[in-house]
């Protein structure tokens, strides 16, 4: 099965939000797919930090 388009995965995005929506809620929403999108691809090539690590490094109760 083909990977879908960016151009078609917005499409998607923009057809599932109601119709009053805004230029604003439109580039939220590609925003936070963007961000969701980067995440995995970072989680996926092993380049995430254990939360442990994180609270370790700024002094945080673990």
């Amino acid at each position: 099965m083909a990977t879908p388009s960016i151009k078609e995965e917005a499409r998607r995005l923009v057809d599932r939000l109601p119709d009053n929506s805004t230029w604003e809620d439109i580039m939220h929403e590609i925003y936070v797919r963007q961000a969701i999108d980067a995440g995995l691809a970072d989680s996926k090539a092993g380049r995430t930090t254990d939360v442990e690590q994180v609270r370790s490094s700024f002094g945080l109760p673990q």
